[in-house]
């Protein structure tokens, strides 16, 4: 196709192109990025970016499956030690295999499959993919992330603001999900009964796990909070609100994005004007050692009882 456009084998050779998969060539780019993202991030762009240049030679019968596709769906993942492309057939297709290709063949009568309305990649539905995950992510809190994840709604503009994304699955559609006697049931079993509506982030699931598995309280996700006259002040991710204690984890785009920063700024100066107090939490705070930032939610529930 490439030398029928009129491309030279020089042309494909040159820097300009990259061979990602076995007789497909692509236009040399890199991920648009704003600056400052975790390898992670860095690490789910590219996926992402083979998956689209993938997807133009898929067989019918080929899609996406476990971390590739809940990347599609916006799944939050940890850096991932394999970055292959995860690709799945239903029995009795045979397996696609492949550089850079990890391929499954799965039982199709266990699998649900969507077309992502945003892409239009063919994946695994969301319920399914979670399912998936049971066999890659190993840290139990990943798996209620990533079901956290599933079950949020996206508001814009607080609580008047209106729905921007409905939630992509359910408890119970997470429960039928779960395979009966495949390895990983057991991990999703266990993560379910922890799964919450509220958390936005994976950081925001790590948070309120860490605290509660510590034998702190559980705080409230995705709180609205107002003030005694009922103007709203802002959403805080993790709070108790009969203690009026505001928990924020401050992701590297709170320190880089400048509009970003000075709304958070803005929040926090209302919520401590209403009597808040507010603890802010960085990534070392919570994925380095937690002592210190448990420590502080402790005192600050101790003080809450003395106001």
């Amino acid at each position: 196709m490439a030398l029928k456009s009129g491309l030279t084998r020089r042309d494909l050779r040159s820097e300009r192109f990259v061979r990602p998969f076995n007789g497909l060539y692509s236009v040399r780019r890199l991920p648009l990025l704003s600056g400052g993202e975790s390898a992670a991030a860095v690490q789910q762009a590219r996926i992402l970016d083979a998956a689209a240049q993938f997807a133009s030679y898929m067989a019918v019968h080929e899609f996406f499956s476990h971390t590739t596709a809940a990347l599609v769906w916006a799944i939050p993942l940890p850096l991932l030690a394999d970055d292959k492309l995860h690709v799945s057939v239903c029995a009795p297709h045979r397996a696609p295999r492949g550089v850079g290709v990890r391929g499954h063949q799965l039982a199709g009568r266990r699998v649900e499959l969507a077309t992502h309305p945003g892409t239009g990649l063919p994946v695994t539905s969301p319920a399914a993919t979670w399912a998936l995950l049971g066999t890659i992510l190993r840290h139990p809190y990943d798996l209620v992330a990533a079901a956290d994840a599933l079950l949020w709604t996206d508001r814009v503009g607080g609580p008047h603001g209106g729905s921007k994304r409905a939630a992509l699955a359910s408890a119970t559609t997470l429960e039928d999900a779960i395979p009966f006697r495949r390895k990983g049931a057991l991990a999703l079993r266990e993560a379910l009964p922890r799964v919450r509506a509220g958390a936005a982030s994976r950081p925001e699931t790590w948070l309120r796990l860490t605290i509660v598995d510590a034998g702190i309280p559980e705080p409230v996700a995705d709180l609205d909070v107002y003030d005694d006259r009922g103007r709203y002040l802002g959403t805080i991710d993790l709070g108790y609100p009969e203690r009026k204690i505001a928990l924020e984890y401050e992701g590297d785009h709170h320190r880089t994005d400048r509009d970003q920063w000075n709304r958070d700024l803005r929040k926090h100066r209302a919520l401590m004007a209403a009597g808040w107090h507010v603890v802010r939490v960085t990534s070392q705070m919570l994925f380095g050692d937690t002592g210190p930032l448990l420590a502080e939610i402790r005192r600050a529930i101790r003080a809450s009882s003395l106001r």
